[in-house]
This record gives structure tokens, C-alpha cells and sequence, in this order.
């Protein structure tokens, strides 16, 4: 099975995973703070921030509805799989999230831009209209990609014990996004036989 992932795609599952275990049983979130926003946006390079990147709480709260949309239709896309346990009692409702990433995605105005090179055919590219695109924009296309690509028919959501991230099912009998969340589920299940039998 061809397990590459598309760029747009590992932006999208990126940040839906920003929403994580938090280790004692909780759920952390990455973006709970302009600092963590600017961090995360500085380790992605596809989000296009550079390395002096500095977020602002307005960006936070775009950046944060746009993963709540994304989040939204990971659930749905899924199906009829369980949605990831970190949404399953929080979902915005499926015509709010594509309504909200298509509007994210509207404040990145595009113009057909060409490139040639010497000894290859002409390729025209979207590029922005004037300079960088906002970030919510920029995430927002790249779950719009995502979610109407072939990667999607790969996306899970991980039931691993205390584990709340979607993945990419990169062979027929991925059940969970990590070993480490198989070795739990199977502890889990082994624990739970013993206590039916004592």
C-alpha cells in the first residue's frame, strides 16, 4: 500500500492533532495560547509562518474554529466509525464546519500563476493575490484538500485507551496511530478478561 501522504494532508492531520492525551488521563490542547500557536505554526512550515512567526489572539481564535471544523468532519469522515473520544460529546454540527472552512478558506484570494521551466511543459499553480495568505485561510485550504482527496478514505480515529488523535491507516491492519496505543489496548483488553474470570 502507498503510504505518502500529501502535503495538505499532514497539515490538516496535524492540526486536528493538537489536540492530544495529556498523559494523566486528561486532554491537552496546543493551541490553548497565542505562544503555543506560534510554536506549532514555526514546526509546520506548511502553514506558512516563518521562524520569527508571531500569533495574535485573533489568529488564535480563527485557528481554533478551523480545527473545531476540522475536527467536525474528521468525525464524519470516518464513519461509520466512532469519531475520536475528544469530540464524540463535542461536535459542531457538519453543515457548520464546512460552512466555517469555506469561509476561512474565501480570505485567500487566489490568481493562476505560471511557471516554465526549460525542457518541461508549462504548470500553472494557485498563488495568493498579494503577499501571504492568513493562516485559518491557509488550514483551511489544506483540510479542503485533504478532505476531498484520496487520503481521506485512510483517516481513522484511534479507540486506543486514553487516546483521543485521528491517522492515516498506512497498512490493512492498522488499528491504532501508534504502537505504543496498540500496546495499551492490548494491556487494556488482557486486564479486562482477568477481572471477568477472578
Amino acid at each position: 500500500m502507498d503510504v505518502s501522504i500529501s502535503p495538505d494532508a499532514r497539515l490538516a492531520l496535524d492540526l486536528a492533532l493538537t489536540i492530544r492525551h495529556d498523559g494523566k488521563g486528561g486532554v491537552a490542547d496546543d493551541l490553548a495560547t497565542a505562544a503555543g500557536l506560534a510554536t506549532w505554526v514555526r514546526e509546520h512550515p506548511g502553514a506558512g509562518g516563518g521562524d520569527g512567526f508571531q500569533a495574535e489572539e485573533s489568529e488564535l481564535a480563527a485557528v481554533r474554529d478551523v480545527r473545531a471544523a476540522v475536527r467536525a468532519l474528521f468525525a464524519r469522515a470516518v464513519r461509520p466509525g466512532e469519531p475520536s473520544p475528544a469530540d464524540a460529546a463535542r461536535l459542531m454540527p457538519v453543515r457548520d464546519a464546512v460552512e466555517r472552512l469555506n469561509a476561512q478558506a474565501a480570505l485567500a484570494p487566489t490568481v493562476p500563476v505560471l511557471s516554465w521551466a526549460e525542457g518541461a511543459d508549462p504548470v500553472v499553480r494557485q498563488g495568493p493575490v498579494r503577499g501571504e495568505w492568513p493562516l485559518a485561510a491557509t488550514l483551511a485550504r489544506a483540510a479542503i484538500a485533504f478532505l476531498a482527496g484520496p487520503d481521506r478514505q485512510r483517516l481513522r480515529a484511534c479507540h486506543a485507551p486514553r487516546c483521543v488523535r485521528y491517522f492515516l491507516k498506512e497498512h490493512p491492519r492498522q488499528e491504532w496511530c501508534k504502537p505504543s496505543c496498540g500496546n495499551r489496548a492490548r494491556v487494556a483488553r488482557h486486564h479486562e478478561r482477568h477481572k471477568r474470570t477472578a
